[in-house]
């Protein structure tokens, strides 16, 4: 599995306990939004990054309009644990 810095990141905020989302308007356009746990801005994440980890099931949706939230696997929060180096279990 070839990860990028960008896809470390992204599984990286997820175990800390960021929200990665798609935003849909009413044309159904998508922005997926990278929203920390801080009162940090979301940072816009590229939809071939999202496509690249859902591909290699290391996210999946709850499948919900307007906001899908995209949430850890069990293989995601394995690599989480390996990346982060917390033995406990990220949210998933």
């Amino acid at each position: 599995m070839r990860l990028s810095t960008e896809h470390m990141h992204i599984i990286r905020e997820l175990a800390r306990g960021s929200r990665l989302q798609d935003h849909r308007n009413l044309e159904g356009d998508k922005v997926y939004k990278l929203h920390p746990l801080d009162t940090a801005p979301a940072e816009i994440i590229d939809a071939a990054v999202v496509g690249a980890l859902k591909r290699q099931q290391l996210i999946a949706s709850n499948m919900k309009f307007p906001a899908a939230t995209y949430l850890l696997t069990d293989k995601g929060m394995e690599l989480a644990m390996r990346l982060t180096g917390v033995q406990t279990r990220p949210l998933g």
